[in-house]
């Protein structure tokens, strides 16, 4: 008898899981479109600070006299 009672319990909360509503789609924001341009700007940021960095080493390799490749 101790096992009908474990399977009803066990079929009950497995059934309760199996039917609740899955949770819900995150939501959009209203700062979103602000922060996914923030993030786009320094991203483009990044890539404008290595090409200068790159730039000044060429521009230092010449002033000192090495050849560039």
């Amino acid at each position: 008898m101790g096992y009908v009672k474990c399977w009803t319990m066990a079929l009950s909360v497995l059934f309760i899981t199996g039917c609740s509503a899955p949770p819900p789609p995150p939501q959009k924001r209203v700062f979103d479109p602000l922060t996914q341009s923030i993030d786009k700007a320094r991203e483009v940021q990044a890539t404008v600070d290595e090409n200068a960095a790159k730039t000044r080493q060429a521009i230092d390799a010449q002033e000192h006299g090495a050849s560039t490749p």
